[in-house]
């Protein structure tokens, strides 16, 4: 049988087992596979393990060869050869904070047909379509000369230490592809840089307004949704706060006197820390308030703490773009008061070609030149990626996606971080379509007629990458 045959062969064999993907989605999405505490063979907690389990399960039912890599990860295999084709999918997912229509992790599909659960988007459902469509091509394709890998990660959202104990055991690929991004592909991943930067208490010390609490957000890669301060007022500050208050108004902050003290709650909009401007941070909303209801003397002090925040990254000195793939982005992801200081923890995504070492310097500079005192606790860094249009790992995807969907569009980048980054000869590809949910955000969700849609092309896909490896 020749590439088109075996190719129509696959795709005949997924339309006949829809509602078998679908009926796996389901029961992989009810698996609550937040990090947890760590136990035997099982460092990311049991619900992570459950989820690399009921993979694992499926793919011995299927006849591939399964591995388990001491429960960071685990893959599926089948074909043989040389060269090795993988696709990397992660089964973790962000926490799921309030004000979901449906259970996060009920899995409900719902009269509108969207699948509601946190993970259906981000990865569990890229990851289960891509799964189907490794199925039908071993369905078409039994003698494959190519291996074929499926690996399933459990600590993406958090650390991608599954991924680097992959990597420390197994050798690269020969080309790959991480369904976790946008279509057709990304091939510009901005480089992360996680950094935690205290501003001293003597910030507030002195003043009419003092900051005694300061809490929220989840993760650094997530907008702050929620968040709560307190701050103490002094008695001679206390009558042009109390006419602020009267003065100013936002509905999503709350504020509650008790006695000298000033509790203060803020509701935001959860989105990718990778997209702030998707998002409303709560956070924000807290030092904004602040600086309304302070005296009119101090407010610029408190101006100047929140421009720390500013996503552009100006308050640190990282106002930077480059061409392959857009400017600089800045998400403060938590902020927490301690006896040390406000740690505000600050998400970077930061352009290809920046370097590193001097994105450092310039925010240790920007610091040091400010009107607050602020310092540099900690800035870690994960490279960035970037493939040429002309390299065959890209064409491949481009290809695939055009014969599918009868438009060709150019690779994109983007500031998320995938597993591309991390294993070589590896591009992130696209996962969903308009009207499905966006990761991290609450009611997170996949229609179901993008499950067909996606792994089709993940099918055609995983045909051109069998090709391309065999030439390379």
């Amino acid at each position: 049988m020749g590439h088109q045959g075996r190719l129509e062969t696959a795709q005949q064999w997924l339309a006949e087992h829809e509602s078998d993907m679908l009926a796996d989605l389901q029961a992989l999405l009810r698996i609550p596979s937040l990090e947890s505490d760590a136990e035997p063979n099982a460092p990311f907690g049991a619900e992570n393990r459950r989820a690399l389990d009921f993979m694992l399960d499926l793919a011995q039912k299927a006849g591939h060869t399964t591995k388990d890599l001491d429960g960071y990860c685990g893959y599926a295999e089948y074909g043989t050869g040389e060269k090795e084709v993988l696709t990397l999918g992660h089964l973790d997912v962000v926490p799921v904070g309030p004000g979901w229509t449906f259970g996060p992790f009920e899995a409900t599909l719902a009269d509108d047909g969207y699948i509601y659960a946190r993970g259906a988007c981000d990865d569990k459902g890229p990851t289960m379509m891509m799964w189907y469509a490794a199925r039908a091509v071993q369905h078409a394709w039994p003698d494959l000369p190519v291996r074929l890998r499926s690996f399933f990660g459990c600590n993406e959202e958090s650390g991608f230490l599954c991924v680097h104990h992959y990597t420390q055991h197994e050798a690269p690929p020969t080309m790959g592809v991480a369904p976790d991004a946008g279509w057709p592909l990304i091939n510009a991943e901005k480089g992360i840089s996680d950094l935690i930067v205290v501003v001293s208490p003597a910030m507030w010390e002195g003043l009419g307004v003092q900051l005694t609490a300061f809490r929220g957000g989840q993760r650094p890669n997530i907008v702050i949704d929620h968040a709560t301060a307190t701050v103490r007022v002094t008695a001679d500050a206390r009558a042009e706060v109390e006419t602020n208050l009267r003065d100013g108004w936002d509905r999503n902050v709350t504020a509650t006197w008790d006695g000298d003290n000033l509790h203060i709650e803020a509701v935001g909009k959860a989105a990718h820390g990778s997209t702030p401007w998707v998002g409303d941070n709560a956070a924000a909303r807290v030092l904004r308030f602040i600086k309304d209801i302070s005296p009119r003397i101090e407010a610029g002090k408190w101006q100047d703490l929140l421009n720390i925040f500013q996503i552009s990254g100006a308050g640190v000195g990282l106002q930077l773009s480059d061409a392959p793939s857009g400017p600089l982005t800045l998400n403060p992801g938590i902020v927490d008061l301690t006896d040390a200081g406000l740690h505000c923890t600050l998400n970077i995504r930061y352009p290809v070609t920046c370097d590193f070492n001097d994105l450092r310097a310039r925010v240790e500079a920007t610091l040091a030149a400010g009107k607050i005192p602020a310092t540099v606790e900690s800035m870690s860094n994960s490279a960035p990626l970037y493939f040429p249009m002309e390299h065959p790992l890209v064409e491949a995807i481009i290809s695939a996606y055009e014969a599918e969907e009868g438009e060709r569009l150019s690779p994109r980048s983007m500031g998320g971080g995938t597993y591309a980054r991390a294993v070589p000869n590896c591009v992130a590809i696209g996962t969903g379509w308009s009207g499905d949910g966006d990761a991290h955000e609450t009611d997170e969700r996949i229609h179901r007629s993008s499950l067909m849609r996606t792994a089709r092309i993940y099918v055609r896909l995983l045909f051109n990458l069998i090709e391309a490896a065999q030439k390379a």
